[in-house]
């Protein structure tokens, strides 16, 4: 039985075995004290993580050394979308504030400035201790530029996986950085198919949107492709971006941002399709199209069918008007 068991079997009330059917919905109930204890237990297991890290990281033989962090170069690909609103990295800033940075990032020496360092993962860590102006403690190994990318990607699916448009982006930037497919499947531990359906997802989006929008992690590829499709429409990323503005969505995180935008393009009304009529010439054949359409109307000729009809039509338009009020029927309006 795993430790996570045997505290459910400990802490959840359970109901007692016998031969009536109990709702499902009371099976298990948890009190404010044992929310509390789980809470407690996750963050036990994630400090657990990082301490077999670094464990394993010592052991391999790596020195832990403190850099400046304004000596280490960012990554040159993106793979996380930044976002205004990232509790998580406030968190990760008052964490080691506190109590100092727990894990080192991983950097190489610079191949192109000496003295100067590549970030292979723990971007956030950087930038958590260069907000608070500390020096970070780095690991320094050798690494090529494809175990610097497949670093990257593992870190992030090891700690906090990616939402699935950082995949995507992650992906396409990688394959527009001039990486190869075999790099990329295993940055991001997933098969080809996968890596093809992500970049085929990330190349109709606009960049643009997608920053302002952010990862979204509660939005899969189904929803992103309808968002995809909806921005097929004519004028519809100018809709998305006025969502966007909206002053209620400032401090919103992304995912409320994304259904902001979906939601403004699905109730969009589709224009009304041209209302098409059709005059017929002796003999059965299409002589013209009447098309109305945004408040005007437009009669199209056949010049096949009617040579010449069109400009009979047009010199007799003075006296068809002047027929037309003697009519009653209508005329200019003011």
């Amino acid at each position: 039985m795993s430790r996570k068991d045997a505290i459910n079997n400990l802490f959840l009330k359970r109901p007692e075995a016998s031969g009536t059917a109990t709702p499902r919905g009371s099976e298990r109930v948890r009190t404010g004290a044992i929310s509390a204890m789980g809470a407690s237990l996750q963050e036990m297991s994630e400090n657990a993580k990082q301490a077999a890290q670094l464990q394993k990281q010592l052991a391999e033989g790596d020195a832990i050394v403190s850099i400046d962090p304004k000596k280490i170069d960012h990554s040159r690909i993106t793979d996380r979308i930044p976002t205004e609103v990232d509790l998580a990295f406030d968190q990760l800033v008052t964490s080691i504030a506190e109590n100092g940075q727990q894990v080192p990032v991983l950097v190489r020496p610079s191949p192109d400035t000496p003295g100067r360092y590549q970030i292979a993962y723990g971007r956030r860590r950087l930038r958590a201790a260069e907000k608070l102006g500390l020096g970070v403690k780095a690991i320094v190994r050798n690494l090529s530029d494809s175990e610097l990318i497949v670093a990257q990607g593992r870190e992030n699916l090891d700690r906090k996986d990616l939402s699935f448009i950082e995949k995507a982006f992650f992906a396409r930037n990688l394959e527009d950085d001039g990486c190869d497919r075999h790099t990329i499947i295993s940055a991001l531990a997933t098969d080809k198919a996968d890596i093809s359906r992500y970049i085929a997802v990330a190349r109709r989006m606009p960049d643009v949107l997608v920053k302002k929008i952010g990862p979204a992690p509660k939005s899969g590829r189904a929803r992103w492709l309808a968002l995809a499709d909806k921005l097929e429409q004519q004028a519809a990323l100018a809709t998305a971006e006025r969502a966007l503005d909206d002053p209620s969505l400032r401090s919103a995180d992304s995912d409320t941002r994304f259904d902001a935008v979906l939601n403004a393009l699905q109730s969009r009304k589709p224009k009304a399709r041209p209302s098409i009529g059709v005059w017929k010439a002796p003999g059965g054949k299409r002589g013209a199209r009447i098309e109305a359409k945004d408040g005007r109307t437009a009669l199209v000729f056949e010049e096949k069918t009617v040579p010449e009809f069109a400009h009979f039509v047009a010199g007799k338009l003075d006296d068809l008007f002047t027929e037309f009020q003697a009519n009653g029927s209508g005329g200019e309006k003011p």
